[in-house]
């Protein structure tokens, strides 16, 4: 979805100079059409990017990253003292 919004970011761009060279008032109106469609499709993907670590499996394990794995290896340490 952030594809299609940088399109319409890029189309929004070309009918802004198109509406500037020509003086023409619908080619503005174009631009300002395409670029409200992206900023409603960037807040969409916005929106279902933060709900979307929620719609995981209950059982998964979290993805872990570098204090997961310090953690393991300071319990790793403190089994093998005893």
């Amino acid at each position: 979805m952030l594809v299609l919004t940088l399109v319409m970011a890029a189309v929004g761009f070309a009918l802004l100079v198109i509406a500037l060279t020509t003086g023409s008032v619908v080619w503005a109106w174009g631009c300002i059409v395409v670029c409200v469609i992206g900023a409603v499709l960037l807040l969409v993907s916005s929106l279902r990017g933060n709900t979307a670590p929620d719609a995981a499996e209950p059982g998964a394990p979290p993805s872990g990253g570098r204090a997961d794995a310090s953690r393991e290896s300071s319990d790793r340490r403190f089994d093998a003292d005893d």
